[in-house]
């Protein structure tokens, strides 16, 4: 137990996680800190393009094999699950109705790419790699939750059909397409283009990651800020209790499909993030009635500041004592 502790203390001590924390207390304090739209959405690009080139480079290195297979199954099954575990608590731990639960339950099937690549970071830093393909796993989980959440719809509230348009609009969100195409990119180029666009995407990420998270902080801290009428008791413990479970659903699949200590730690960051942008985007054409003070203040303003302080740390620790590395 000390050891991970110990490991987990000295991960919170890495410039992301510091330059987001900076972001909150700026925000709590009412500071006029802030990085303008575009540019914000220029390292959002940059940093899905990093991490989807590089992605796509180390599965052409790895080659297509059955536990790539067995894996991108895996985050599907996961994807589709993990909404049913969260609707059920939500519904037993708080008042909110059919339809926010289900909106709810929908973010914490899907992920939060922003955390996914905070994670890979972090266990770059502790000198582990990873599966190259859990990019394309962090692809495939980013729609089935959504689907989840109407079936729950239907199934325990009103009626609810599959709105004219809404899987298109799920599939060409603009993160899924750029990740999805760069890790494509990266896969047929493979090392050759790698070394061409290295020095692009290689050392200056750690810098631009570093800047997002310190925008990701004022976020969050602001949302927090205007959104605490929304966060009962019931709710605030949901966002903090949900990660670990999703984690313990990441880390049982991980050992099963015999992934690298890395790789079972982005499982774990996979199963226990939470979405804050192409599910709200879905939720706002397929269940327009939702209240998104919730699901936002929840899924950015709990969930995701836990999982960077705490979650990642602690699912490195975690997975390294239980895989030995």
């Amino acid at each position: 137990m000390d050891g991970i502790l110990a490991l987990a203390a000295s991960n919170l001590l890495s410039p992301i996680i510091l330059f987001f924390a900076l972001g909150l207390l700026a925000a709590f304090a009412r500071s006029d800190l802030s990085i303008p739209e575009a540019i914000a959405k220029g390292m959002s690009i940059y940093l899905l393009f990093a991490i989807g080139f590089k992605g796509g480079a180390s599965v052409a290195d790895h080659g297509i094999d059955a536990t790539l297979i067995l894996s991108l199954v895996a985050g599907l099954i996961l994807s589709f699950a993990i909404p049913m575990i969260a609707f059920g608590l939500l519904r037993v731990m708080t008042r909110l109705d059919v339809t926010d639960a289900a909106a709810v339950a929908a973010h914490y099937g899907s992920i939060s790419i922003v955390t996914f690549v905070a994670a890979t970071s972090v266990i770059g830093s502790a000198g582990l790699s990873s599966e190259g393909y859990m990019v394309a796993v962090a692809a495939v989980m980013e729609a089935p939750a959504i689907l989840s959440a109407l079936w729950l719809i239907a199934r325990y509230g009103k009626s609810a059909g599959m709105e004219e348009g809404l899987m298109r609009e799920i599939l060409l969100n603009g993160s899924i397409v750029l990740l999805v195409g760069s890790f494509l990119i990266g896969w047929i180029t493979g090392a050759e283009g790698m070394a061409m666009v290295a020095p692009f995407i290689v050392a200056p990420f750690q810098g631009v990651l570093c800047l997002f998270l310190l925008d990701m902080g004022l976020v969050a801290g602001r949302g927090l800020r205007e959104a605490r009428s929304v966060l009962t008791p019931g709710v605030f413990l949901f966002g903090v209790i949900m990660p670990p479970i999703g984690a313990v659903l990441g880390l049982g699949a991980g050992l099963l499909l015999g992934l690298s200590t890395g790789g079972v730690v982005l499982f774990m960051t996979l199963c226990a993030s939470a979405s804050y942008i192409a599910v709200p985007a879905a939720m706002r054409v397929a269940l327009p009635e939702a209240n998104p003070s919730v699901y936002l203040t929840l899924s950015l303003g709990v969930t995701f500041p836990f999982n960077l302080t705490v979650g990642i740390p602690l699912y490195l620790a975690v997975a390294s004592l239980v895989t030995g590395a």
